[in-house]
């Protein structure tokens, strides 16, 4: 090796400067003397190593940084490439007086020295736990009792895309408010607050699962929409009861601390009843309101990530479902039947006898339900104790679709008119063709369900023909064209008819 290798590398001047020659012969023969004696005791020392960048032993600059098998680096080299990288604007600071173009300088990235040391902050890892530096500096939490908004507050927001219902608006606006009052709070006076899950009953399409949608956007907290009937027992083919947690999860982006704050809708849960008069096992109903008894009170669940069934190649996290708020919708058919008779039950003779014929009429007869008759339908006490508010959604009548036809932000009739005010023609519908509309659904029996199967219907022709002539302005729905004696009132474009779009144009 030659003298012109060992140069010393000065931090202040690039150019370097020579080492003395003494130093040079103690490097190359050891300490300075010749002897054998002293050539022998270095032969057992450690080889000196030099750094790759000055190429200065490790006897003068100290031990050196390895970066890689066989290459290490002093630390004046070190100190003086981040001093580098700082003043062209890498490592932070005032990157304005930067004259480096980063998009031009491909393939560059930095090392945290920390980390190669076992220092430093960690990351959060695949199973969503926390790190050290994290717990260190937790984030705020996630929902404030101070933000959160009140009841009657939420029902209004509720009133501008849910026509109807008052009374189950005005039950789950309190109970969403007080659960995430004790999710905030967690205990007061060392009193804990116990769940505020809901168990809705209601006919199909009266709006129980648009209600939970809306609310849980209104919020802005994850929501999970699944289906109880196909969940079975474990070990059975079916989903697990732990996966309508998987799907809160997901929904949550794999955030753990989100998704224990969010709110899982757990529709058809009347299929879950215990079934009357059977010999096989019933593994998708008694068994599975047993098994849910964990979720609905609040307890460590371990749910896989990314999955709905949990195997050796899945990762999993445990998820807490103590401040998960559950909702429980289904139409309960033949619920009616059983209240009525439990209503007649005390008066059949007498002159203070009521009818028997006396509840038929009534549309809204599940709103009288009790614990005795969910009972009677077939679920556990264990479960209906779990579930403390039960309500039940009003039957819509023909003026209530009217009105869901006409008032809300999403309004149906509104989506039509946006789609042909983009082909630059105005609709409008008379008022008896709504009333037209809302009788055909009645007699379907879907409720709002059949509303936009109706309107999808007689808008078929219209939305075919109109890109074919331009020369149309407005489309009015008549009630003949619902009745299918006419057709519907087409006006030709004028100068006043032009929408505002084709006006710029």
């Amino acid at each position: 090796m030659s003298d012109q290798d060992f140069r010393e590398f000065d931090p202040e001047n690039s150019n370097g400067t020579d080492i003395s020659d003494e130093v040079i012969e103690e490097v190359t023969n050891g300490s300075g003397h010749n002897s054998s004696e002293t050539n022998d005791e270095n032969k057992e020392k450690k080889p000196t190593e030099f750094c790759y960048m000055c190429r200065r032993p490790d006897t003068i600059c100290g031990p050196l940084i390895k970066m890689a098998p066989g290459m290490g680096v002093c630390s004046d080299c070190m100190q003086k490439t981040f001093d580098s990288m700082g003043n062209f604007g890498f490592g932070g600071g005032d990157n304005s007086k930067s004259n480096v173009d980063m998009s031009k300088m491909p393939n560059i990235s930095f090392l945290n020295l920390g980390n190669l040391f076992g220092e430093g902050p960690k990351v959060k890892n695949a199973h969503g736990s926390s790190t050290a530096k994290q717990d260190e500096k937790r984030p705020e939490p996630a929902i404030d009792i101070n933000n959160i908004i009140p009841p009657h507050k939420i029902k209004e927001k509720l009133d501008e895309y849910v026509v109807g219902q008052d009374y189950a608006k005005k039950v789950m606006s309190v109970a969403v408010y007080n659960h995430y009052k004790r999710v905030a709070t967690g205990t007061m006076d060392d009193i804990e607050i116990e769940k505020s899950n809901m168990l809705m009953l209601g006919p199909t399409g009266s709006g129980k699962t648009y209600l939970v949608r809306t609310l849980a956007k209104l919020l802005d907290v994850p929501l999970a929409i699944t289906d109880a009937t196909s969940l079975t027992e474990a070990g059975y083919i079916g989903d697990d009861i732990e996966s309508v947690v998987s799907k809160l999860l997901a929904a949550a982006g794999n955030d753990v601390e989100r998704c224990q704050q969010g709110i899982i809708f757990i529709d058809e849960i009347d299929k879950l009843a215990k079934k009357k008069n059977t010999n096989q096992r019933d593994v998708s109903g008694e068994s599975v309101q047993q098994g849910m008894l964990k979720l609905l009170e609040g307890a460590d669940v371990e749910v896989p990530i990314g999955a709905s069934s949990k195997n050796a190649m899945v990762p999993t996290t445990t998820i807490n479902t103590r401040n998960i708020l559950f909702i429980c919708g289904g139409a309960f058919p033949a619920m009616d039947e059983i209240i009525k008779a439990r209503l007649n039950k005390h008066s059949s003779m007498g002159f203070m006898a009521d009818l028997k014929d006396k509840y038929d009429d009534d549309k809204n007869i599940l709103q009288k339900v009790t614990v005795e008759d969910l009972r009677e339908f077939g679920m556990i006490p264990e479960f209906i104790g779990r579930l403390p508010i039960v309500f039940a959604t009003e039957m819509l009548d023909e003026d209530m679709l009217v009105r869901i036809l006409r008032e809300p932000k999403n309004a149906i009739i509104k989506q039509y008119a946006k789609l042909l005010e983009l082909d630059e023609v105005k609709l409008e519908f008379e008022d008896e063709a709504l009333h037209a509309i809302a009788r055909k659904a009645l007699d379907k029996k879907l409720g709002a369900r059949g509303l936009r199967s109706i309107i999808e219907e007689f808008m078929l022709d219209i939305m075919y023909e109109i890109p074919k002539d331009d020369n149309i302005g407005q489309v009015i729905i008549t009630e003949d064209y619902i009745e299918k004696k006419g057709g519907p009132r087409i006006l030709v474009r004028t100068a006043g008819m032009i929408p505002e779009k084709a006006a710029a144009n």
